[in-house]
């Protein structure tokens, strides 16, 4: 048990009866692949600039992506500090349980597996969409968008049951390609003789809180917008880079990988979202064709202008690569929801087969194998209550957005938390600097805050008056509560898990 002033925690490496993952599988190219993957860069553009441009900020959203990346990166100065100090597979749920007490760190694991859980589920609703309208387009068949989405589902399982180093490669085949292809579409736009409307107003962050005014473009009437939704869409699209720590355990070097992923993941990140979202909001000859476009038909708002500035070819490349990339970020939340709950079954803190690792892939097979069925359950109950026939309404804008703005709410909450964290588990063992353990986690405490709150208040405008959308904030709240309960519940009912939540690393 290695000691850090009042704090304490137990090195798996040394305990025989503990079974760990596929040591030093991965190096930082890997770990990039798995979390950039999860940020998904085809999916962010793609499915969030339309809805941030049309119903938020206009040619304004490249602004607000460039103020997500200041935030991220000042809130990445202290969770890099504390992942260089802790080597552990549980990400917020060890930051917190360290930091902040075995309590909150429970209900802080119970919440962050939720969050991945959702997401996966979420992704599926992106694949299913865009599935089923490139089937209908090339074979002239209308596949029910829930048969789609359990075949993601199910592939998913497959290829994460397996080795890690398998999904790093299929993670990184996908992410090179989107990558590129959003290059190929900045590029062709911003080389374009004409049809464009490029300024550098729409790079201003401080003209980030003015919406889109109300407005009739052609037979497209534009709704007055709302700032938080544009800003709200820019945050959402970084999901998945803080997953890095949670590869600690698989990671080469690990102290020195996860904080360098980190950084590199949400500048990276950051720059080419600005470009791409800059080029995808010029792309038209006026901000109101702009506007018309990402509210009368917004599947096509970055497909039109790749086929009209660089070629119908790269169109149709386009229309598959989301798929491959909402395909991907799907497997990338899985992955970290299977080890938040491989993370939480090894301590003991629910049914210890979770923390169980395939003899001969070291994945957690069956933590894996169990968060299938969680995201198929998230899947079919969506489809039971609200239906199958229509992919728009309810695989797009119900499973996709609303499943992302409860994991999403869920996530800016443990990314409050765990920044009072990170400056309490500092004060009390040493060490980092001021700038990495105070001011950092107090700048990014009160962004996330801030953010929380934009989501809540303006929940109608991104999720409608649905019964769902309308209960998210009830739903987090109360996955938040158990979590919390279940902690206290430990400490009378079972010491021993009790003293190891959040507090096993690999220091091996």
């Amino acid at each position: 048990m290695a000691q850090h002033g009042d704090l304490s925690t137990i090195n798996v490496s040394s305990i025989k009866t503990v079974d760990l993952l596929h040591s030093r599988a991965v190096g930082l190219i890997g770990v990039l692949f798995l979390t950039v993957t999860g940020a998904a860069p085809m999916s962010a553009m793609l499915g969030n600039v339309p809805f941030a441009a049309g119903y938020g900020i206009g040619i304004h959203t490249p602004a607000a992506f460039a103020l997500a990346t200041i935030v991220l990166t000042i809130f990445s100065i202290g969770y890099a500090a504390m992942a260089a100090k802790v080597s552990t597979v549980g990400g917020f749920y060890s930051f917190i349980s360290q930091g902040l007490g075995r309590e909150v760190g429970m209900s802080a694991g119970i919440s962050s597996l939720a969050c991945y859980s959702v997401f996966e589920a979420s992704l599926t609703g992106l694949f299913a969409y865009f599935g089923n309208s490139w089937i209908a387009a090339h074979l002239g068949i209308n596949v029910p968008w829930i048969v789609l989405a359990i075949f993601m589902i199910a592939l998913t399982a497959v290829l994460s049951y397996r080795d890690v180093k398998l999904s790093v490669a299929v993670l990184g085949v996908a992410l090179v390609l989107e990558v590129l292809m959003l290059a190929i579409f900045g590029f062709g736009v911003a080389t374009a003789k004409t049809g464009t409307s490029f300024s550098l107003e729409a790079l201003n962050v401080f003209s980030v809180t003015v919406p889109v005014a109300e407005q009739k473009v052609g037979d497209v009437a534009i709704p007055a917008g709302a700032a938080a939704v544009g800003i709200f869409m820019a945050f959402w699209s970084w999901v998945g880079f803080e997953m890095a720590p949670n590869y600690a355990e698989e990671s080469r070097d690990a102290k020195r990988i996860v904080p360098r992923s980190l950084y590199l993941s949400v500048i990276g990140l950051g720059v080419f979202y600005t470009l791409v979202s800059w080029a995808a909001v010029s792309a038209y000859a006026t901000e109101g064709d702009m506007l018309a476009k990402a509210v009368g038909d917004s599947g096509n708002f970055f497909l039109a202008p790749i086929e009209q500035f660089v070629g119908g070819w790269a169109m149709q490349l386009m229309s598959v690569l989301i798929l491959t990339s909402s395909f991907a970020c799907g497997m990338a939340f899985h992955n970290t929801a299977s080890r938040y709950m491989y993370s939480l079954g090894r301590e003991g803190v629910i049914p210890a087969a979770m923390g169980a690792t395939h003899k001969t892939f070291r994945s957690p097979h069956v933590a894996s194998l169990v968060q299938s069925v969680l995201a198929a359950v998230w899947v079919v109950l969506y489809g039971v209550f609200n239906g199958w026939s229509d992919p728009n309404a309810q695989a797009y804008l119900g499973i996709y957005t609303l499943f992302a703005i409860l994991g999403t709410g869920l996530l800016l909450v443990l990314q409050a938390i765990v920044s009072v964290a990170i400056w309490n588990y500092f004060r009390k063992a040493g060490g980092g600097n001021v700038i990495s353990t105070v001011v950092a986690p107090f700048v990014s405490l009160v962004a996330q805050i801030w953010l929380v709150y934009l989501l809540v208040a303006n929940l109608a405008t991104f999720g409608g008056t649905s019964a769902f959308a309308n209960s998210i904030p009830y739903v987090g709240l109360a996955i938040i509560v158990v979590g919390l309960i279940w902690g206290f519940a430990l400490k009378s009912m079972n010491p021993e898990a009790y003293r190891n939540i959040g507090h096993m690393v690999n220091e091996g």
